[in-house]
């Protein structure tokens, strides 16, 4: 047994050097650096961000190199990390009202206060290969920055004041409100405490927030296709940076520590009302580190089904069933269970093939003697009509 734990142990050490390998690639080609990532591939680095718990542009970066562009084991490493950093305090809720934003659209009205501000996207792109990209290290020079007015406008448009679409249909009483109320409990740290049910909408936010975006996806386009009783509008969707605010003990007040960047979505859903509720809109939110819309819209969308049992609706879908859309959406936790299947299985496998075989065994032996059997009720039949003939 010793020699094959060491011999497995050189086996192991080995598979790292050829990891690294094939991580570099071709030697003869510059090596991608981290801050290449960062900058170039700003909405992988969002989603690590995101998933992995941990606002730092830098490290996310460092997570998708080490892992090779796969983003799940970058979000892996990321999270792995996080448990290892001290935890000084909890900072004030972001006012996402006040956002800086570099893109703030509108589904449900066209005009709307502070105006709609198209911004960085690929909505408006055609889906077509563009080989111009090919031809690298000619954006260098006089034309590295063609959209520089653009910019301009754009940081000049994000600082002006921008009122939430909601509060178009508040003035007329048409949604719900989600302020939250003085005596409201303080939000769990699902990074600090197992998840548990029931679960607080809080708790689910949390939670989906660090959800996978292929999943949540899926399940909020289910959503639409009938599996909840929702009809979602995109009431808003922004993104820009936020102000970071955090109460110091030594000044007892709330001080700027610093922003990041934010993507924050609005679902605006219909509401048939019940017996305590007139008809209204209610609310789905979302919200991720840096630009990542996909998955707020996403998350918004699973967030409405979720409330169903709390507004009174049937509940008729999985996407409706908190336990299984949160036991389910950490892409961290499912890929290390279904992943565990490449580890050796040898006994428990063994255990099985002899429980076949055994099983197997009996059902050969019941089906002989069923045969035999068989064989001697006809003997014996055959042997009575021959007396009676």
């Amino acid at each position: 047994m010793y020699v094959a734990v060491k011999g497995g142990e050189r086996a192991i050490e080995a598979s790292w050097r050829l990891l690294d390998q094939e991580r570099r690639g071709d030697t003869r080609l510059a090596e991608l650096s981290v801050a290449q990532i960062r900058e170039q591939l700003r909405l992988a680095v969002s989603r690590v961000m995101t998933e992995g718990s941990v606002y730092d542009e830098e490290l996310a970066a460092l997570a998708i190199k080490q892992a090779a562009g796969d983003l799940v084991e970058a979000i892996f490493l990321l999270r792995a990390y996080r448990t290892t950093l001290p935890r000084f305090g909890y900072t004030e809720p972001l006012r996402t009202e006040a956002i800086h934003a570099e893109r703030r659209i509108s589904a449900t009205f066209k005009d709307v206060p502070g105006g709609q501000l198209l911004g960085p996207t690929y909505d408006y792109t055609q889906r077509l290969l563009d080989f111009a990209l090919l031809a690298e290290g000619e954006a260098n020079g006089a034309n590295a920055n063609p959209n520089a007015n653009t910019d301009a406008v754009v940081r000049n448009v994000a600082h002006e004041s921008m009122p939430r679409v909601v509060a178009l249909l508040d003035k007329e009483g048409l949604i719900e409100q989600e302020t939250p109320t003085p005596d409201a409990p303080e939000p769990g740290d699902l990074s600090r405490e197992p998840l548990a049910f029931p679960a607080s909408r809080a708790t689910r936010l949390q939670n989906l927030a660090r959800g996978d975006e292929g999943f949540l996806l899926a399940m909020g386009y289910a959503t639409q296709r009938g599996y909840s009783h929702t009809h979602p509008f995109a009431g808003e969707i922004r993104f820009g940076s936020v102000a970071v605010e955090m109460v110091l003990d030594e000044l007892g007040e709330a001080v700027d520590i610093g922003e990041i960047d934010v993507t924050e979505c609005q679902m605006i859903n219909q509401f048939a009302g019940s017996t305590e509720a007139p008809p209204s809109f209610t609310q789905g939110y979302g919200l991720s580190f840096g630009h990542s819309e996909r998955k707020a819209m996403a998350m918004a969308l699973v967030d409405r089904a979720l409330r169903s049992a709390e507004l009174g609706e049937t509940l008729s879908s999985p996407t409706q069933d908190v336990e299984f859309m949160l036991s389910h959406s950490d892409n961290v936790e499912a890929s290390g269970f279904v992943q565990h299947l490449k580890l050796p299985h040898y006994v428990d496998f063994q255990s099985e093939l002899e429980l076949v075989r055994r099983l197997r065994a009996q059902q050969k032996a019941a089906a002989t003697g069923s045969r035999a059997g068989d064989d001697a009720a006809s003997g014996n039949k055959d042997a009575q009509q021959e007396q009676a003939a």
